[in-house]
């Protein structure tokens, strides 16, 4: 019974300490994960159950973002996008496609953030206004070469070029390869 009442003591103190700042990230992360199951499966799939399941997958993230579960967030939503486009017959528009990406880039750096981030700490809000200056950098330039590169793709035979997105994937797995390299090398 003693240590029952530790734990609740523990607890009650734990809760009191929170800092407003680290909650607020872990609340962006949550909504932004929300939106991107949202926007990347069927509006035809969406009943009672299946958006408390989205929910509780949104929910995992925020909660625990040192785990498996960001990881698993996007997967859900990959397989999301995947089941509308080939199950649902949904056309890829360029726009939900960015959408897509920029919400699952964003829960990514989010998550990343809030998993450094005391849940007890004074933090500084420039903090957080940097981070996300950068995400929404990247997020920009991503857009940008995204549309650029959707629109070269359209450019010249019909079937595309098959040629260059197989120099494309090589070219990105090594570049993934080299910087796995880098940091071992640390």
């Amino acid at each position: 019974m003693d240590t029952t009442r530790e734990r609740v003591r523990a607890a009650r103190t734990a809760v009191r300490r929170v800092a407003p700042l680290p909650m607020l990230v872990r609340g962006a992360v949550f909504l932004v994960v929300l939106a991107g199951l949202l926007l990347a499966y069927p509006a035809e799939l969406f009943q009672a159950r299946s958006l408390l399941a989205l929910t509780v997958v949104a929910v995992l993230p925020a909660a625990a973002p040192r785990r498996v579960w960001p990881t698993f967030a996007a997967l859900v939503t990959v397989a999301g996008w995947v089941f509308a486009s080939a199950g649902y017959d949904r056309p890829i528009a360029l726009w939900r496609l960015l959408a897509v990406a920029t919400l699952l880039y964003l829960g990514h750096t989010l998550c990343a953030l809030s998993a450094v981030l005391p849940y007890d700490g004074a933090i500084d809000p420039n903090v957080v206004l940097r981070w996300l200056t950068r995400a929404g950098a990247v997020v920009l330039a991503s857009a940008v070469l995204g549309v650029l590169l959707t629109g070269a793709g359209q450019l010249g035979p019909a079937d595309g070029f098959q040629a260059v997105t197989v120099v494309g994937l090589l070219v990105a797995v090594g570049l993934s390869g080299l910087l796995g390299w880098l940091l071992r090398r640390r």
